[in-house]
């Protein structure tokens, strides 16, 4: 049999582990392991039995909560992924969307995992993409000596500006992983004929301008002022770009942040909505390494300092030169809720 790599065609393995990228070999054993998980999820989620899955009477968010009540393949998903972080030797502590604290796994593991494990599971019944979302930091060693409980929650509310890799992976017509570790973000494609994930694009540059801004339009009469305003000009074809821009929004994260990544443009949620921590710090590690911007409306996510696990805030993705013009009418961000539930 050829070598995959003589005929043109290069692993996710392969591709951090022989191709120059200075990745270090506990990372590159993490991320095989990650790989394997949502290889394992992404059956789960095209199965025709999944709406069975991990059923369990009594499951939801404590009163109060900032979670978002869990869903079967939500959890299923969660332990999946735990448990391949456990084989794998390297993870010290995983914090997750489904937990309401962080797990601590191991004392020696190196790296921390972030993680919502299944997003936009709420789409599942209608057919429509969903996606596994993971940071990966170094483990604090300046706090070994602190309780269980309490180094386990502070290695996991690192700044953004931590992370050492991230990724995302989105469940659709085809299962695609994008990932960084801090020279450039790369989209690995699962061959289903081989159960490897393909090397596609070895360095995503997200146009500096796009003409698709994704959000949800039903809300506008809620939004602050300068939000509608932005919108209203670039719709118009008044703003910086003189082009009318379109709205595409499919309501699932990873595939809305997806296609902006391919086509240019913003994805936004403009409410307290996104989490900081394994939502918008990987996503934004991401965008900014594919030439793009990631923002709560006023400053550079991954600047931020997360203090609490759950934490909510606005988020905006999307092109480097639409993030300026964004930015510029400064009263974006919904921070009033108008009643419906988050």
């Amino acid at each position: 049999m050829n070598n995959p790599i003589d005929d043109g065609f290069v692993t996710l393995i392969e591709y951090v582990g022989k191709r120059g990228i200075n990745v270090e070999d506990g990372l590159v054993v993490l991320l095989d392991h990650i790989q394997y998980a949502c290889k394992r999820i992404a059956t789960l989620v095209a199965s025709p039995f999944n709406s069975s899955l991990g059923k369990q009477e009594g499951i939801g968010a404590a009163a109060g909560s900032d979670r978002d009540a869990p869903k079967p393949l939500d959890i299923v998903s969660n332990e999946i992924i735990l448990s391949s972080l456990q084989k794998s030797g390297k993870v010290a502590v995983m914090a997750s969307e489904e937990n309401d604290a962080p797990i601590w796994i191991s004392d020696d593991g190196p790296y921390v995992v972030v993680t919502d494990p299944l997003d936009g599971s709420r789409n599942i019944d209608a057919s429509i993409p969903t996606g596994t979302i993971f940071g990966i930091y170094k483990r604090l060693e300046e706090l070994d000596d602190l309780p269980t409980e309490e180094k386990a929650m502070l290695n996991s509310l690192q700044s953004g500006s931590r992370l050492v890799a991230a990724g995302y992976v989105l469940y659709s017509s085809a299962t695609i992983l994008c990932t960084t570790f801090g020279s450039g973000s790369q989209t690995f494609t699962l061959d289903h004929s081989t159960g490897d994930f393909i090397l596609t694009n070895p360095s995503i540059e997200i146009p500096r301008r796009g003409q698709i801004y994704s959000v949800n339009d039903a809300r506008y009469f809620d939004w602050p002022e300068g939000l509608r305003r932005y919108i209203d000009t670039i719709r118009q074809g008044k703003g910086k770009y003189p082009k009318k821009y379109s709205a595409r929004y499919i309501c699932s994260l990873v595939a809305d942040l997806h296609r902006t990544l391919m086509y240019g443009g913003v994805a936004m949620n403009p409410r307290d909505h996104l989490r900081l921590v394994y939502e918008a710090n990987p996503l934004s590690f991401i965008v900014e390494q594919a030439g793009g911007r990631g923002s709560d409306g006023k400053n550079r996510i991954l600047s931020l300092q997360p203090v609490k696990l759950h934490q909510r805030l606005p988020l905006f993705l999307g092109s480097l030169e639409d993030m300026e013009e964004l930015e510029s009418y400064d009263d974006v961000q919904q921070r009033v809720n108008p009643g419906y539930e988050v």
